[in-house]
Parts: structure tokens; C-alpha cells; sequence
């Protein structure tokens, strides 16, 4: 990443005005890719419950180059039990015009920072996986989550049905603290 655009990108927790502009990313990857296995877009009203449901004990941010949010990230449980607390599944989005440019990266360094101060120990991704390639789904998240550091420990077979097609569904792991 250049050093000018670092100078303008600026990663801060997601708010309330944010919410049309991340749907907005959303929304492509509803309606156009199996990266999301959702078939409808979720209303606005609908995401921005998501939002503050998360934000009530997850990081859910945001990365703004020159004012404008150019993509997000968020945490979650992984499971619903108090076992599972040093663990957390995490998701990232970021709008089609600005892969490539560092945000995923810089989002990710900063969702890990703020999870590894919480005590989160593990960060899990599910991944929508392609039998084969295709216009709706390809391998890069697989290879960007393996580029930061995630390794695949999971793969669940033909498990999402999207625009009349089967896909697979992997997981991947990182670990980002000690295990004491």
C-alpha cells in the first residue's frame, strides 16, 4: 500500500450512518456472487439490527479512504456456548472497485488487534468454495484468508444451492494468541 494512501485511509468502528453504504457492498455480493449464500438482500433496517447486534460485543469496522467506506469487517460468535468464548468467526467485504488496494489486509490487522485484546485466541472463516470456478465464485478468499495466515481445517461438501448451482463451503482457522 502506497504511503498516500495511507495517509487517507482511516479504519474506525462501524456507526449508524454507515449502514447504507455497507449494504450497498452487501448487496453485490447477494445478488451477484455466492461469496454470501444469502439470496435476497437483507433490508436496510434488517442490517443495521445486524450492525448494533454485533457491535454490542464484536468489533464491526469500517475502512474509509478520502471519507468514503470502501469496506468492512466484523466478528461474531462461533458458537452460541460459553466454551467457545476465546474463538470467533469473522467475515470481511469489500466494495468491487477497491480489491486490491490494501483494505482487506489493513482490516483484517486491525479486527485481529481488537479480538486479541478481547482474549479471542482463534478467528474462523466459512468460506463459500467453488466445485469449480465459476462467474459467481472463485478460490481468492480461500487464497487471501491463506495469505494472512488462515489454514483450511474443514470442508463441507454440496452443502449451498445458489443461481441453480451447488457450492462447497470450507473453514478456515487462525490463532492469534496462546493457548494457556
Amino acid at each position: 500500500m502506497s504511503n498516500a494512501r495511507k495517509a487517507t485511509m482511516k479504519i474506525r468502528s462501524a456507526n449508524a450512518t454507515d449502514t447504507a453504504r455497507i449494504l450497498d457492498i452487501y448487496s453485490y455480493y447477494v445478488e451477484r456472487t455466492a461469496i454470501s449464500f444469502e439470496c435476497e438482500t437483507p433490508t436496510r433496517d434488517e442490517f443495521s439490527r445486524r450492525v448494533s447486534r454485533t457491535l454490542r460485543k464484536y468489533p464491526y469496522i469500517v475502512v474509509e479512504d478520502s471519507g468514503r467506506v470502501e469496506g468492512y469487517a466484523y466478528a461474531g460468535p462461533l458458537k452460541d456456548r460459553a466454551a467457545y468464548d476465546r474463538s470467533c468467526e469473522v467475515s470481511i467485504y469489500l466494495a468491487q472497485e477497491s480489491r486490491g488496494k490494501g483494505y482487506g489486509r489493513a482490516l483484517y490487522d486491525e479486527l485481529e488487534k481488537r479480538l486479541k485484546a478481547m482474549g479471542i485466541l482463534n478467528l474462523y472463516a466459512c468460506i463459500g468454495s467453488p466445485i469449480e470456478e465459476d462467474e459467481y465464485l472463485t478460490n481468492n478468499s480461500e487464497q487471501f484468508h491463506a495469505h494472512l495466515g488462515f489454514v483450511k481445517v474443514g470442508e463441507f461438501h454440496k452443502c449451498g444451492l445458489k443461481f441453480g448451482r451447488w457450492y462447497n463451503v470450507i473453514w478456515m482457522e487462525k490463532t492469534i494468541g496462546e493457548h494457556a
